[in-house]
């Protein structure tokens, strides 16, 4: 039985594409292999070929690990500005309701 798959919007492969080939580029100036690669995320050489195709089917920790391996910068490179980016996002985190619940929509069909 095949494996289905979520729909990913044009932007998000575009996003993966691009996530892609800045690992490639980063991969090929290291001259690290596939098998080399693999073996330091832990992943098959499979995975690895789908990661660097940029396919939405690989985990995204596959993903952030490999940039961090490769010193593909994920968010801005100055620890304050991403620590105070951290503690603004905390803060409105606290202030969002912790749990989203649905309102039940009573129909008046007694007529």
């Amino acid at each position: 039985m095949p494996k289905v798959s979520a729909h990913t919007s044009p932007a998000t492969r575009a996003a993966l594409a691009h996530f892609a080939a800045l690992l490639r580029i980063r991969r090929k100036e290291r001259n690290l292999k596939l098998d080399e690669l693999a073996d330091r995320l832990g992943v098959s050489i499979p995975t690895v070929r789908k990661m660097l195709e940029g396919s939405p089917s690989v985990a995204a920790g596959t993903y952030f690990q490999a940039a961090h391996l490769l010193g593909v910068p994920l968010f801005d490179p100055d620890s304050d500005r991403l620590a105070a980016t951290a503690t603004r996002a905390a803060e409105i985190d606290a202030l969002l309701p912790q749990r989203i619940r649905t309102r039940k929509v009573v129909i008046d069909d007694d007529f």
